[in-house]
């Protein structure tokens, strides 16, 4: 399943600050159709992600109803991306 949306960047401050990006409502509704085949467990759901330039592998978070894709500080600094910052992410489950 490949999705792209544009989202703002939140800041969770725990221990230590943690960056995700929200997924849209529409977005999280289509991934929790294949959750149950995506995720490994906890409700995490494995994808490959691209910011700008950047490539990652992460897993969703899920929150509200809906999912936090996690921001490592290897994709925000090179960018430039802070709190605040609306991103445009390409992202594809991994099944």
């Amino acid at each position: 399943m490949r999705l792209a949306f544009t989202g703002r960047v939140i800041e969770w401050r725990g221990p230590a600050p943690y960056y995700f990006v929200p997924v849209p409502d529409a977005e999280s509704d289509d991934i929790r159709e294949v959750a149950a085949m995506a995720t490994y467990g906890w409700g995490v759901i494995p994808v490959e992600a691209r910011i700008g330039e950047t490539s990652f592998e992460t897993s969703l978070f899920p929150k509200d109803g809906g999912y936090l894709l996690p921001l490592k500080n290897a994709v925000r600094k090179p960018q430039g991306i802070a709190a605040g910052d609306d991103v445009s992410v390409r992202m594809t489950v991994r099944l």
